[in-house]
């Protein structure tokens, strides 16, 4: 069957290599990932489409991938195909391709497929097939139809795209959308079957979905685990379909899952589906073209095989032939159309680009076809039925300057023919003098850099490529930002990936400069006016909202245009930015996340996402904010007065300062363990038996119903059990955390059990003995009750007195912890793994495994390939737009997809709002007052007065406020004359930075009617 394989060991059935995998496991689960490692992939054409799909799938993780395509290599195949080089021309495409494939991923074998025999295809749980006559198709899936064997097709052809997908005729989908299960607490469930929430809790159920209960009272059926189908009644309610009254009488509690069935879906084969397309619709301001296009794609085949070859570049004839292909098309099939009138001229483009193989669309249909193939292999996720046809016409130039014509496009013996064929020479030579800046080389800007160079931005005499990103490669990346091989991890990532697209396109070589400073505040004096003032436009690959807003605002001030996206899984989104034509990236903003109450953390926790929150917080002050309290005591002279003066928990920080450098401190590796225990026990019995004391089981409300009801769950005191895994991974994971803050050395590989549980068999423990002073807040609405105790002032001075002194520790300092969630051997995910699995014991609470604990602690964003693929596809057919200097916003597109459900939509950019003054209009987001020189104030009044028919009634800059109208007569008399450089040294008591040469300044004013209007700021630029 094969003549190469790149072989490795293939990982045991069981065993996921979670530091690779781990972004991506949050996102398909380890039962898809399983079912991936044992499917083989087979994917037939290898150019630049081929070889995107086959980048994604082997970065996934299946049992193995065979590609075929035995077409010698040419040098138009560089256009796209990101894994070719000069060197490989006149090889076979499989060939030069094989070893690159093979570094992607040590857990996935490779091997070339020489001949595509029914035996051979067989052979395969998946077929891709590519860059392959329709005739070639139609035999291939008769076949995989007829054994069961998942079958895809895709190809590109300019600017729109064609995908097919044949899963047979009974496919099961395990989840169809990748979503947590819905969860809640019942109230009520009255004799009808009806099912209401708690507290107005939506429950988020559709019609159909089936849920199981537990810890029902009353109605002990329910809690049998079987799934019962509901029916929708509202937001706050729903019904058992199949309730039974006989089952008995509802009393209280009850906690309901929604739990996810199967489901089965039919496809219909190829042959079938040419007659009677189903479309998946990409874009519903274009529901007319899926039709038309399938029509203009079968005619092009025909094309093809007339003529051996496609139409050629924005030829009128060879377009006007495929035209009356597809009127004869149209008249064997009239049903596709249905009527509909042909559009010519699209039909047009379709061939006037027939050639081209862009890289944007190519990663549009990578990701997605890729993402196809994996929910061929595992169940997970709802697929494409069954065709999608996907354009960005709109992409194309309208500017004069860029004409489209047979003689621009004709091939020029370059790696950009494809790109040419499309666009024309003019609009590519302006593609490579661009100079842009990309913030960010991870999983998106890995991706970008890779588009950028089959493009060649930035590759021409006057082209410039600015990147920058200040993290390091760890292994985790290596999964999804394939730019990075593992003897990279460790390494900067801007460096690595600027060394990687440079060898993919030498035209690249000193194209490129890679930074490691992080974009903020804290480095204009590197990103000054002069280098933002250079750029065309600014594209960001970020992970953090915070430094996109901080782009956003410079590329408004320095009016620069911005690519925006991001991903979440299986989903992502794009927004383009584009100067007085659209809103920025900073004019919407998501809702804040939802924070849990601190009564609910505190005391009354309900599910495990609380109990991690808490473990969180336990191991930040145990092992990170105390050793910091200590370190500023013993380095601060004034610390202790400093603290005296502060409001919060002063005593809570002597206190623990005392104890770290009095009774808690260790000087042996066993008195590590020894304060672990003693943690334990204060922690998960003694705090838990002081909580009963206060609302004992049995306690009530103040209206005579049960305390412990609803979200609340009594808790029990834990015994601890060394044999239980929990309570040994606590002791484990604190002890070594407390020898590390020490210093001292703790567990050299895996702990020894019967070595700790010796120590642990000397620890004394003091028995539990309830505190009547002891305040508890009951409910989230409640005052504290703790909040108005007044503090003993003497009592806590006695405390800092007591400590002891910094003098007498004189260099002494501990190691405060640095939370990292990615490092299996710094007992970090252990320890909140452990501690948030004792706390839910005590309430009774299903524990969570490490793997669980980690995403939710960490925060972790659950990441796949496909997805980055699409989003910088969907990315960069927004930069030809840019490029294009477009200026209907309709031509823009924000796009939003769930590949999950899957789902991909489009929208116009919000358009920038306008304000008006006096009989002026402007811009509220790009417009601005600026002038030019340091004049002085008077001058600047004068100015706004007489040229704009404005009073300055409050002029500020920064926190500081330069003028006021209603400032006293004296004041005003010594500021007027002032320079306002001057003016703002003299009030902010700072100089104005050397390297600064414009300033900000916000104004308020009135009208010529004297009315308080809003106005832009002004920019007075220093240096004319």
């Amino acid at each position: 069957m094969t003549d190469q394989r790149m072989q490795v060991d293939s990982p045991q059935e069981e065993a996921i290599d979670e530091g690779l995998y781990s972004r991506q496991l949050y996102v398909l689960g380890k039962e898809a990932m399983l079912k991936m490692a044992s499917s083989n992939v087979l994917i037939i054409g290898l150019k630049g489409l081929g070889i995107e799909i086959a980048k994604n799938v082997a970065l996934a993780g299946v049992k193995s991938l065979s590609i075929y395509d035995p077409t010698p290599v040419s040098l138009t195949d560089l256009s796209a195909q990101f894994f070719l080089t000069d060197n490989d021309i006149g090889k076979s495409r499989a060939e030069a391709s094989l070893p690159r494939l093979a570094e992607l991923n040590a857990y996935v074998p490779i091997s070339i497929v020489n001949d595509l025999t029914a035996e051979t295809v067989s052979s395969f749980q998946v077929v891709v097939t590519t860059e392959t006559p329709l005739e070639k198709q139609l035999e291939i899936n008769e076949l995989t139809h007829a054994k069961g064997i998942r079958y895809i097709n895709a190809d590109i052809k300019g600017l729109v795209g064609q995908l097919f997908v044949d899963f047979g005729e009974a496919f099961t989908i395990f989840d169809t959308n990748g979503e947590e299960p819905h969860t809640g607490i019942v109230s009520d469930i009255e004799q009808n079957g009806t099912v209401t929430m708690l507290d107005d809790n939506r429950h988020g159920l559709e019609d159909g979905d089936y849920v199981k209960f537990l810890e029902v009272q009353g109605i002990d059926k329910l809690n049998d685990g079987t799934a019962y189908k509901i029916k929708v009644l509202g937001p706050y309610a729903y019904q058992l379909v199949d309730f039974d009254p006989s089952w008995g009488t509802y009393v209280k509690g009850g906690i309901y899952t929604q739990v996810k069935m199967p489901k089965q879906i039919s496809f219909q084969k190829l042959s079938t589906q040419l007659e009677n397309p189903e479309f998946f619709y990409s874009d519903f301001a274009k529901m007319e073209r899926p039709p038309l296009f399938h029509l203009g794609f079968q005619a092009l085949n025909e094309f093809e095989k007339a003529h051996g070859e496609l139409p050629k570049p924005h030829s009128e004839s060879d377009a006007a032939e495929i035209v009356d292909l597809v009127k004869q098309l149209n008249s064997k099939y009239p049903s596709i159309l249905g009527g509909a009138e042909i559009d010519e001229d699209l039909i047009k483009e379709l061939s006037y680009g027939a050639r081209g193989e862009l890289p944007a669309m190519v990663a549009f249909y990578g990701g997605l076809v890729a993402q196809e193939v994996l929910k061929a292999c595992s169940g997970k996720f709802g697929p494409v039925k069954q065709w999608l046809y996907f354009d960005s016409l709109e992409s194309l130039p309208e500017s004069k300057e860029y004409p489209r014509t047979e003689e621009t496009c004709k091939p020029i013996n370059s790696r950009y023919d494809n790109q040419i064929a499309v666009f024309g020479l003019d609009f590519q030579r302006r593609i490579a003098n661009l100079k842009v800046f990309l913030v960010g080389s991870g999983a998106i800007g890995c991706e970008m850099l890779k588009n950028w160079a089959m493009m060649g931005l930035g590759s021409g005499p006057e082209g410039k490529i600015y990147l920058t990103d200040n993290d390091s490669i760890e292994k985790s990346n290596l999964n999804r930002q394939f730019l990075f091989r593992p003897k990279d991890v460790g390494k900067n990532k801007s460096e690595v990936s600027s060394q990687a697209v440079s060898a993919m396109n030498p035209d690249l070589k000193g194209k490129i400069e890679p930074r490691t400073d992080k974009v903020g505040p804290e480095t204009e004096h590197i990103f000054d006016n002069d280098f933002w003032e250079s750029l065309d436009f600014v594209t960001n690959a970020l992970d953090n909202v915070e430094a996109r807003t901080y782009v956003d605002r410079r590329c408004v001030f320095f009016k620069k245009p911005l690519l925006e996206s991001g991903t979440l899984g299986t989903k992502g989104n794009t927004q383009v930015i584009i100067p007085h034509l659209t809103e920025s990236y900073s004019s919407s903003q998501d809702p804040p996340e939802k924070s849990i109450p601190l009564c609910t953390l505190r005391s009354f926790p309900n599910k495990i996402d609380h109990t991690i929150a808490w473990a969180k917080s336990l191991f930040q002050g145990y092992f990170t904010d105390a050793p910091e309290n200590v370190n500023l005591y013993l380095s601060q002279p004034n610390f202790v007065e400093s603290t005296l003066k502060q409001s919060g928990d002063v005593k809570g920080i002597l206190e623990s300062i005392s104890a770290y450098l009095t009774k808690d401190r260790p000087y042996t590796f066993d008195d590590c363990i020894k304060w672990a225990r003693r943690k334990f026990e204060e922690t998960f019995n003694h705090d838990i038996q002081q909580l009963l004391y206060n609302f004992p089981k049995d306690a009530v409300t103040s209206t005579g119903a049960p305390f412990w009801s609803g979200p609340k769950r009594a808790p029990d005191p834990l015994v601890f059990d060394i044999n239980n895994d929990d309570h040994f991974h606590y002791i484990v994971a604190g002890a070594n955390l407390l020898a590390y803050v020490y210093g001292l050395k703790g567990d050299q590989g895996e702990p020894d059990r019967a070595y700790y549980d010796r120590i642990l068999s000397s620890v004394t423990l003091e028995p539990f003995s309830p505190k009547s002073d002891v305040k508890i807040q009951a409910n989230d609405n409640d005052p504290d009750p703790n909040a108005d105790i007044i503090m003993d002032q003497g009592a806590i001075e006695k405390l800092a007195a007591s400590l002891p002194t910094a003098s007498s520790l004189a260099g002494y300092r501990l190691n405060a912890v640095e939370f990292e969630k990615d490092d299996d051997t710094n007992h970090h995910i252990e320890f909140i793994t452990a501690a948030s699995n004792c706390r839910a014991l005590n309430y009774h609470i299903a524990t969570a495994d490490r793997s669980k604990t980690k995403f939710i602690a960490g925060k972790i964003i659950p990441a796949i390939a496909t997805t980055t693929a699409l989003v910088t596809g969907l990315v960069c057919l927004e930069l030809y737009k840019v490029v294009d200097n477009k200026t209907n916003i309709e031509t823009y597109k924000n796009g939003f997809v769930n590949l999950a459900l899957p789902f991909i939509g489009f929208s116009e950019p919000i358009k920038s709002p306008s304000g008006k003054y006096n009989d002026k209009t402007f811009d509220k987001i790009w417009d601005r007052f600026d002038l030019y020189g340091d004049m002085t104030l008077q001058e600047l009044l004068d100015y706004f007065k007489e040229k704009e028919g404005l009073e300055i009634t409050m002029l500020s800059h920064g926190v500081s406020l330069l003028y006021g109208s209603f400032h006293p007569p004296s004041k005003l008399k010594t500021r007027l004359p002032l320079k306002l450089t001057e003016l703002i040294e003299t009030v902010s008591k700072k100089p104005v930075p050397e390297h600064e040469k414009t300033l900000i300044f916000e104004i308020c004013c009135d009208d010529q009617e004297g009315e308080d209007v809003e106005v832009p700021y002004i920019c007075v630029h220093l240096h004319k």
